[in-house]
């Protein structure tokens, strides 16, 4: 019998890579890691989306120095599209800005919560690639974005407190949401073998308890240009391109362009962005329009 899915998969030429970046606690620079790297895919030319997912913190739009009239508030109480709050950054990357100050948006409801997920089933945007910068901590929101990527990279520094709530994210989303790999960013390190013994540490926990496959993908130096680019709302890898973070980021970005994209979402919640994923490149008549 004919395939209707996979003929339509053999028909798209364009499919969405979708990754979130989440980190436990706050601090550990998992928002400077996503918009650099997210600069440093659309300086190869590939089509970048940054969704700021903090929904009650948003930063992504104060970080880039950009100002934002909409936000997701306004997708959800459908005063807009999802492409109608959409802002370009540095390079052409897109942002979707969140809302900061906002404890409605921080509680969604189940019904809310289904809204925003549809919100990007019916995104018109063509994108190569979807970032997450999730919010800080292992609430509901933060699970929920994880586990609809494709890829999960945990953002770590080598402080107790980060391990412990690393693991914390890695313990309840391989036991409650069926996420089982993960990939490492050690963050804020003075030595590549000091970002690898960080990765260590962290192995040797969840090889003990849980049952998890961890990469490390890239260790990113203590920079003290981070701070300064971050001060001037801009990122360190357009203000500051040789310095060593920025060619760690650069290196990461690199790694980045060689995970696979599936061909199909894999349940749970990633039927979100199903309609990314298989969504065909627009006809010649659909461009000229």
């Amino acid at each position: 019998m004919f395939d209707q899915a996979s003929g339509l998969r053999n028909m798209t030429n364009s499919r969405v890579k979708v990754i979130a970046v989440t980190g436990g606690k706050g601090g550990v620079g998992k928002t400077n890691i996503t918009l650099n790297m997210a600069v440093s895919l659309a300086k190869q030319g590939k089509r970048v989306l940054v969704l700021d997912a903090d929904l009650g913190l948003a930063n992504v739009d104060v970080l880039l120095g950009i100002r934002v009239t909409k936000n997701l508030s306004h997708v959800l109480s459908g005063e807009c599209t999802l492409d109608e709050v959409i802002v370009v950054g540095p390079l052409g990357v897109m942002i979707i800005p969140a809302t900061s100050g906002t404890q409605s948006m921080v509680e969604l409801t189940v019904v809310e919560h289904a809204g925003l997920i549809q919100a990007f089933s019916s995104l018109q945007t063509p994108i190569d690639f979807l970032l997450i910068d999730t919010a800080a901590g292992i609430s509901n929101m933060v699970l929920s974005f994880a586990q609809a990527a494709q890829d999960i990279v945990l953002v770590v520094c080598d402080e107790p407190t980060s391990i412990t709530d690393a693991y914390a994210v890695i313990k309840l989303l391989s036991k409650d949401h069926d996420a089982f790999k993960f990939k490492i960013v050690a963050n804020m390190v003075r030595s590549f073998k000091e970002g690898n013994d960080l990765f260590i540490k962290l192995t040797r926990v969840t090889d003990r308890f849980l049952d998890v496959s961890l990469e490390l993908i890239g260790c990113v130096p203590f920079d003290t240009n981070v701070r300064q680019a971050v001060r001037k709302q801009k990122l360190v890898i357009e203000e500051f391109p040789n310095t060593p973070a920025s060619i760690a980021l650069g290196l990461l970005a690199n790694k980045v362009l060689t995970w696979p994209i599936p061909v199909q979402a894999k349940g749970n919640l990633e039927f979100f962005i199903e309609k990314l994923l298989h969504k065909p490149e627009p006809s010649h008549e659909e461009e000229m329009r």
